[in-house]
């Protein structure tokens, strides 16, 4: 990976662990559900005026000219805007992505609706503003904030198109450009499917470059490498990499690095990426046990205990389901390093889940427990695996319950570490799990010599958690 590259995951991971994270959306954003570009908007408009919108650099004044060639009338223009973005679509993964991610400012001069559709579809609350008069209004328990500085479909008459709209929009969104600036200052922004032609843009980063001139803050966009068409002379393609060059050395003045790309995949790649480093912080701890198998209880509850609190400690993120034997020590290792490092916001580094042991309505305990798993395993990047046995019918049974979770990790992605060294479905886990990774070229030969010795049920529990504390420390660094 490049070391461009690099630097963006390491720079944003930091900001998004502290909610500083704002993304900036533009026009391609939204292409790849179908929603046009502005070329391909204004293209029936042209053809109306008897112009080649694929010959027009200034696409904001086309609009004008329509406006003025109907006497001051937008009604073509608003139902443009209705047909191209009204449509019922699905979300792409990007918006996917971003929407999962503690992500609370969007900044977007698309007129649809998709970033509010994949945030409800996260089950987070959006408060939406396409006015100035909208910034006095707060909704109440929102998630993220969603400021659409064009405007929004649903009012087209409003929406800003022409270059009457631009001129005017300093002196009529004077507050609202005030709010972008803010953020622009206090927060990292990604720039995701935007060209830097919007001049309201333009206004705010001249704005802020000349205020904080060399304290600016860092941005990051991506912007795609130009590519040689078919046919296209050696001579014009050296001149429009001549000209990307020097628009990327032009970004430097706003502080906002370029993240190159060959293929727009790429950023999804890129954001998956982040995902995956930011819920590395957050681990799944899954465990049920009766009984401790070559260990006594009491040793094997202080294990836990221990690396419970030292996971805290450590910076990590904890999540459990409170299983039987295991919950109690888990929560109380967690807890008490929470409170004697004086951390009191206990829901930043622990998240408990209980499992409804009736249920009364329609569906059926087996279908809710598996989505309760679903949806607490999907904040995890880790997930650990302790002993796992229950009594049935006065037997004792490996548990099926953290067989379910183990597969359910698995397809969220999340990186499992069972301790084999536990026994009972731990043990099972482990021995399938050493085999997978066995020739699996992806996986260090460090990291291997570590999993294999987790197995290894000579060794006694201050030996596994120190093994367990450096396989997690090569997992996060990876």
């Amino acid at each position: 990976m490049k070391r461009e590259k690099e630097t963006f995951l390491r720079d944003i991971g930091k900001d998004l662990a502290e909610e500083n994270i704002a993304i900036f959306a533009g026009a391609g954003m939204s292409v790849g559900v179908g929603f046009v570009n502005w070329s391909e908007l204004l293209r029936p408009i042209a053809e109306e005026l008897g112009l080649d919108v694929d010959k027009e650099q200034d696409l904001v004044a086309l609009a004008q000219y329509h406006y003025n060639e109907n006497g001051n009338n937008r009604s073509q223009l608003n139902k443009r805007l209705i047909e191209e973005f009204s449509r019922e679509t699905e979300v792409t993964e990007n918006h996917k992505i971003l929407s999962r991610l503690p992500i609370r400012t969007y900044w977007t001069t698309n007129y649809d609706k998709l970033i509010e559709q994949s945030l409800a579809a996260t089950g987070k609350i959006a408060d939406v503003k396409y006015t100035k008069e909208q910034l006095a209004f707060t909704k109440p328990k929102r998630d993220a904030v969603v400021y659409k500085m064009h405007g929004d479909v649903d009012h087209p008459d409003q929406a800003v198109l022409t270059k009457d709209d631009y001129e005017r929009y300093h002196v009529k969104m004077d507050q609202y450009l005030s709010t972008l600036k803010g953020d622009l200052i206090s927060k990292t922004f990604i720039f995701i499917g935007f060209s830097f032609t919007d001049p309201n843009l333009d206004y705010i980063l001249s704005r802020v470059r000349v205020a904080f001139d060399r304290n600016q803050r860092r941005h990051y966009c991506f912007i795609r490498r130009v590519i040689r068409e078919q046919d296209e002379s050696e001579a014009d393609f050296e001149y429009k990499l001549r000209k990307q060059e020097l628009f990327v050395k032009d970004l430097n003045r706003f502080n906002i690095k370029a993240i190159m790309i060959a293929e727009y995949s790429e950023i999804t790649d890129l954001l998956k990426l982040v995902e995956q480093q930011y819920k590395r912080n957050t681990i799944f701890i899954s465990g049920a046990a009766h009984e401790y198998g070559n260990w006594n209880e009491k040793e094997s509850l202080k294990f836990i205990h221990g690396f419970s609190s030292e996971l805290i400690a450590k910076g990590y993120r904890v999540v459990s389901g409170f299983g039987l034997g295991v919950g109690g020590s888990v929560i109380t290792g967690a807890l008490e390093q929470i409170y004697m490092s004086s951390r009191k916001n206990i829901s930043d580094q622990l998240i408990l889940r209980p499992f409804p042991q009736t249920t009364i309505g329609n569906v059926e305990r087996a279908e809710l427990w598996r989505r309760y798993r679903e949806d607490m395993i999907s904040h995890a990047g880790i997930a650990i695996f302790v002993f796992g046995n229950k009594q049935v019918d006065g037997n004792i049974v490996n548990s099926d319950g953290m067989r379910q979770e183990f597969e359910i990790a698995k397809q969220l992605d999340v990186t499992v570490i069972p301790i084999g060294a536990t026994g009972f479905m731990a043990k099972e886990l482990w021995v399938e799990e050493m085999e997978a990774i066995k020739t699996n070229n992806k996986f260090t030969d460090e990291f291997k010599k570590l999993f294999s010795e987790l197995g290894d049920e000579s060794k006694n529990f201050i030996e596994i958690s120190e093994t367990l504390f450096k396989l997690l420390t090569l997992i996060v660094k990876r």
